[in-house]
C-alpha cells in the first residue's frame, strides 16, 4: 500500500472513530446537564443497582447498544468529571461487553455471517458468541457487587441527575475532552499502521494448528483459521461448503470460535490498542484492553470445550 492510501486510511478511520466519539461524549454532557440520566436510568437500574454503579452507567449501556464507540466515549466522560471511579470503570466496561455484541447482530451476524452459514450453523455460532458475551457482562455485574460498595452505603446519592443547564454548557466541556482524545488517536492510529504495514501479521494464523491439533479438529481447521484471521467473512465463506462433509455442525463453529481467538489477537493489536489508549490513556487505556482480552479468552476457550465434550 503507498504512503498516500495509508494516511487516507489513517484519516477515514480517525474520522468516523472521531465522529461518534463527539457524539458519545456530547450526549454524555446533555444527558448530565438536562436530567436525562435520571429518566434512562429508571430502566437500567436493574442492572446497574446490583453493581453498585452510578445510574450515568446505564445511560452508556444503552448508548453502546447502538455504538460502542459512543458508549465508550460516554463513560470516558463519566471518568473524567470523576463520576466513575478506575475500578468503577472496568467493571462498566465489562458490563457494556453483551450490548456491543447487541449491535453486530443486526449489522453482521444477521444480514452476512447466517446468509452464509446457513440457519443451523449460523445461529448456532451467534448462539455461542451471544451466550459469551451475556456471560462477561453478568462476571462484570458481579464483581461489582463483589468489590464495589453500594453508593447509598458511601453517603452518595444512587442518582446523580444534575439540574438542567444550557446547551453550551455540554459544548464547552465536550470540545475539552476531544481536544484530549483526537490528537492521541490520531498519533497511536498511525504508529500502529505503519507497523502493520512493515511487519507481516498474516503468521499469526499459524497459531491456530496447534490449537487444531489440541483439540481434535479436522485438519482442514487450519486453513479456515489462517483466512478467518484475514477476514471473518471469507473464513465463514470458505468453511460453509465443508459442513456436512469435512465439519460437523459442532466442529464447524468450534473452528470458527479458535478462529476469533486467533483474529482477536490481530484486531487488538491493529485496533484495540489504538482505540482504548487514545480514549483512556496509554496507562488506563493498556488496563481495559487486559481486562477485555482475559474475559474473551477464557469464555471463547469454555465455549470451544463445551461445543467437543458434547
Amino acid at each position: 500500500m503507498s504512503l498516500s492510501a495509508v494516511i487516507g486510511d489513517i484519516f477515514l478511520r480517525l474520522v468516523r472513530i472521531s465522529v461518534l466519539i463527539i457524539i458519545g461524549v456530547y450526549l454524555a454532557n446533555v444527558a448530565i446537564d438536562r436530567g436525562i440520566i435520571d429518566a434512562i436510568a429508571r430502566g437500567s437500574r436493574w442492572l446497574t443497582r446490583p453493581a453498585h454503579l452510578p445510574d450515568e452507567v446505564g445511560t452508556a449501556i444503552v448508548t453502546t447498544a447502538a455504538s460502542t464507540t459512543a458508549g465508550y466515549g460516554m463513560l470516558a466522560e463519566f471518568r473524567s468529571q470523576g463520576r466513575l471511579s478506575d475500578t468503577e470503570t472496568v467493571v462498566a466496561v465489562i458490563m457494556n461487553t453483551f450490548f456491543g455484541f447487541i449491535q453486530h447482530i443486526f449489522t453482521f451476524y444477521a444480514p452476512v455471517l447466517i446468509p452464509i452459514l446457513g440457519l443451523q450453523v449460523g445461529l448456532l455460532y451467534v448462539s455461542f458468541r451471544a451466550a459469551i458475551a451475556l456471560a462477561i457482562t453478568v462476571c462484570g455485574v458481579a464483581l461489582g457487587a463483589i468489590l464495589l460498595q453500594a453508593r447509598d452505603e458511601r453517603g452518595e446519592k444512587t442518582t446523580q441527575a444534575a439540574a438542567p443547564g444550557p446547551r453550551g454548557t455540554a459544548l464547552q466541556r465536550t470540545r475539552r475532552t476531544v481536544r484530549r482524545i483526537i490528537p492521541r488517536l490520531a498519533i497511536v492510529y498511525g504508529v500502529v499502521t505503519y507497523l502493520v504495514e512493515v511487519y507481516d501479521l498474516t503468521g499469526v494464523g499459524a497459531v491456530g494448528a496447534p490449537l487444531v491439533a489440541s483439540v481434535e479438529l479436522p485438519t482442514a481447521a487450519v486453513g479456515v483459521i489462517a483466512i478467518f484471521t484475514l477476514d471473518t467473512t471469507a473464513g465463514a465463506a470458505t468453511l460453509a461448503p465443508l459442513i456436512g462433509t469435512v465439519f460437523t455442525p459442532r466442529t464447524a463453529v468450534a473452528t470458527l470460535l479458535i478462529g476469533g481467538i486467533v483474529s482477536f489477537t490481530v484486531s487488538t493489536f491493529k485496533r484495540s490498542i489504538p482505540f482504548q489508549v487514545g480514549v483512556w490513556g496509554p496507562e488506563f487505556g493498556m488496563k481495559i484492553v487486559a481486562v477485555n482480552t482475559v474475559f474473551k479468552l477464557i469464555f471463547i476457550s469454555i465455549a470451544v470445550a463445551a461445543l467437543l465434550s458434547v
